[in-house]
Parts: C-alpha cells; structure tokens; sequence
C-alpha cells in the first residue's frame, strides 16, 4: 500500500512540475506582424476568391463558343486580367486540348463578369472545365 501511494505521488510531482514549464506568449508586436491581413491574403491567391462556371456550343463553322462568369468572393481587393484555363474532355473523360482565356477586365469584391470566346476546339470535345489560374491585384 505504502509501495504504490509513493508511486502515485511521485507520478503527481512530475506530473505537475511538466505543466509549469508552459511557453511564454507571443508579444503584441509579434503577433502582430506574423498575422496576415485579409489584403494580403486575397492578393498571395486570387484563385481561391475567383469562381469561374461556363458552357459551351458550337456554332455554324464548327468553332467551339465559350461562355463563362466569373464572380468575385473577395472582401477588399478587385482583381483585373484574369487567366482561366480551359480543359477540354472527350466523352470518356480524356483530356484533349488545353487552352488559356485572359479576360481583360476589373472585377471587383462581391460582382461578376461574363465573357465569351471562340475556339477550334477538337471535334471529339463533349465537354469543357473553367479554372481561374491567376489574376492581378488592382492597387487601391
């Protein structure tokens, strides 16, 4: 009995001298500096707070049309010159062409934007993806 008290005290001690030794907190002016503004996180990735949808048809010459909007999730910064990157799939699944629409244009926090291009896309294409790859951040 005596063997297993001294056991669970000496378990309590070490126990509780590990949880005295915590870390000293961060001071303002570090913190304050390592956190990020919503600014500066909305320009490091436009990709993320631009959403891009479309369709697409064909037309009497056989060129693919594209249509698409672009809208804007982004709280403070607008976002001009905008890549979307087009991926055409073949009914299987297959990647058979890729393409890069720059969509010369300001949008700005909360709008969107509809664009619409023109392409000699293959023949075989059934359908098409939309992915904004980059943007520029326009100063304020």
């Amino acid at each position: 009995m005596k063997k297993s008290f001294r056991l669970l005290l000496a378990a309590f001690l070490i126990l509780s001298a590990c949880n005295s030794h915590k870390k000293a907190p961060l001071s303002k002016d570090k913190y304050e500096s390592s956190k990020l503004t919503i600014e500066e996180i909305e320009k490091k990735s436009p990709n993320k707070f631009l959403q891009v949808s479309g369709s697409k048809k064909k037309n009497l010459i056989g060129q693919t049309v594209v249509k698409g909007t672009i809208v804007s999730n982004a709280k403070i910064l607008s976002y001009k010159d905008i890549d979307v990157k087009l991926s055409f799939y073949s009914k299987t699944g297959a990647l058979l062409e890729e393409d890069h629409e720059v969509v010369y244009e300001t949008i700005k926090p909360g709008e969107s934007i509809n664009f619409k291009s023109k392409y000699f896309a293959p023949k075989q294409a059934k359908s098409v993806l939309f992915e904004v790859v980059g943007a520029f951040s326009v100063d304020k």
